[in-house]
């Protein structure tokens, strides 16, 4: 099968890399492009404090976060929609980890693609260089806007201050990379959206500096597959990834002995989450761990209104090591009420 001409443009930037890595070696076929158009909005973006990279889109189609949105950590990140073709994500990033610029990396795929003019994509690398490319036979309202470390671009919106209104929404939020995301895609529904309406929404964030240890490196990998009101099923993932991200925080930190940082961290993850069974449960457990027995009481009872069967886990915790090995503790701990 004859591969999309961007992606034959890309393997050819790309060969002395791929050659001098593995004599001989032949990259891999790039995914194949479907028919049905994707057409969404979406933001790329760099935080210039942190150096997160991130990409966050809403559509009227099913899945939209498994095709759009392509990121990896002290690289890039890449949306590619319209009528999409996948392997712009890939191999964008291949051509941005080989030392070229966004803007250098799609002006080569563009290039290359004799689809070019239903294409609307996206790019922005490690640095902050960011570019887009709304072809001109996107549907209209298309269009893009880059900024300063982002680029917000739509197609076959309601009209054509959806994407304008990403731009002034992601400049003026306050907060971490995914906040500031997720407002622009929220300015942009309530600016009109996606002319049919709204079904699947993703945000993918990874750290400005690769561990060499992909799965670590993802801050959020959200999507919302089908959804009536994908934006607000999207925040509230988000609240839930930022308690699990603090409850690994507290993780790490009890390894370092740092028992006041974690015994934070595990607090900080209930807080936000003050209704979830879990939470309040390993919190309690930290407590426990760290000596403080009658501080976890009222926060295991907490956990155990809120999910009953959470009180039965205290006695198997203790035979395996992660609550202590008292049976006056444990008693204590199953009785708190």
């Amino acid at each position: 099968m004859r591969r999309p001409a961007a992606a034959s443009f890309a393997l050819n930037l790309l060969a002395p890399v791929a050659l001098s890595a593995a004599p001989g070696a032949t990259p891999p076929p790039p995914p194949s492009i479907p028919l049905r158009p994707v057409h969404t909005f979406s933001i790329v973006a760099r935080d210039a404090a942190t150096g997160e990279l991130g990409v966050a889109v809403q559509s009227h189609a099913f899945s939209v976060g498994s095709g759009v949105t392509w990121a990896e950590a002290g690289v890039g990140a890449v949306a590619t929609q319209s009528f999409i073709d996948p392997a712009y994500g890939p191999l964008g990033l291949d051509l941005m980890r080989a030392g070229r610029s966004a803007p250098d990396a799609l002006k080569g795929l563009i290039a290359g693609d004799d689809g070019r003019d239903v294409r609307q994509v996206a790019m922005i690398d490690a640095s902050g260089r960011v570019a887009a490319h709304t072809g001109s036979k996107c549907i209209p309202a298309a269009g893009d806007h880059v900024g300063v470390g982002y680029s917000v671009q739509a197609n076959l919106m309601d009209n054509d201050t959806v994407w304008p209104a990403m731009a002034k929404a992601f400049e003026a939020t306050k907060g971490d990379l995914a906040e500031r995301m997720m407002a622009a895609l929220e300015a942009a529904q309530a600016a009109g959206g996606d002319i049919r309406g709204m079904q699947s929404a993703a945000m993918l964030v990874v750290k400005g500096v690769s561990s060499g240890k992909p799965w670590q490196d993802k801050i959020f990998d959200l999507r919302v597959e089908d959804n009536p009101q994908p934006l607000v099923e999207l925040r509230r993932l988000i609240n839930f990834q930022r308690a699990n991200n603090l409850a690994n925080d507290g993780d790490r930190y009890l390894e370092k002995k740092d028992d006041a940082a974690a015994l934070k961290a595990y607090a900080a993850a209930e807080a936000l989450l003050p209704d979830f069974a879990e939470m309040a449960f390993w919190h309690g457990v930290a407590l426990a761990n760290t000596g403080k027995v009658d501080d976890s009481l009222p926060v295991f009872a907490k956990a155990y209104r809120l999910y009953p069967k959470f009180r039965e886990l205290p006695p198997r915790l203790s035979k395996v090591g992660l609550l202590p090995a008292d049976p006056k503790v444990i008693a204590r701990i199953v009785a708190a009420k």
